[in-house]
């Protein structure tokens, strides 16, 4: 998908249907600055516009994504061709957005022990600084580490080793199983037999 040939597909066909950048930014009911960031391939429009802006640019959802008007004889293959790398940058997106949350909490973990570490050398009986210092850490941690395991048994889907059945755990199912990395211990709900279950984004 080709950001910039969808931009500058855009910007031809409201010039051919005789809008302004401000003209269809009323129509659509969205700000100036967003049909220029469309027009400039910076990002495209959101799900809630794309139908309507089709409509007045007089063009089809498959036209805009390919940045061209598609040839019906072409049309079915080029869809095809359009969800696989629609598919793949879902993949890319779910696996930076994994790194990040693992980042993340790496972070909260690293923070937490080294509040820990200078708030027992700071600790005095008639001081409660340190010690609501780290009740603070401690709850940052625990919500940092929750969403984290949300996240990560959200994103993607688990791969039974015995059948192939493709599955997503319930969150209890997920944090009773034993885990390595990005793989898991968990019963298929097909074939009912446990495996080490790997992560699949």
């Amino acid at each position: 998908m080709d950001l910039r040939k969808i931009g500058k597909f855009i910007a031809q066909k409201r010039q051919e249907n005789n809008y302004t950048q401000e003209s269809l930014a009323e129509a659509l009911d969205v700000s100036n600055r967003s049909v220029s960031k469309w027009e400039r391939g910076i990002c495209l429009p959101d799900s809630g516009h794309m139908a309507e802006l089709c409509k007045l640019l007089k063009i089809s959802i498959n036209d805009l994504f390919n940045g061209e008007k598609v040839d019906m004889k072409d049309a079915e293959k080029k869809a095809e061709q359009l969800l696989i790398e629609m598919a793949k940058r879902q993949e890319i997106a779910n696996k930076r957005t994994f790194v990040h949350t693992n980042i993340a909490a790496v972070g909260a973990m690293l923070l937490y022990f080294a509040v820990v570490g200078i708030t027992a050398r700071c600790m005095h009986k008639e001081d409660f600084w340190p010690i609501l210092i780290l009740v603070l850490a401690t709850l940052v941690l625990f919500i940092t580490l929750y969403f984290a395991f949300r996240i990560e048994v959200d994103l993607g889907h688990y791969t039974c080793k015995h059948c192939k059945y493709e599955f997503t755990p319930t969150y209890g199912q997920a944090a009773r199983a034993i885990h390595m990395g990005t793989t898991r211990y968990l019963k298929c709900p097909k074939c009912h037999k446990r495996s080490w279950s790997k992560k699949h984004f």
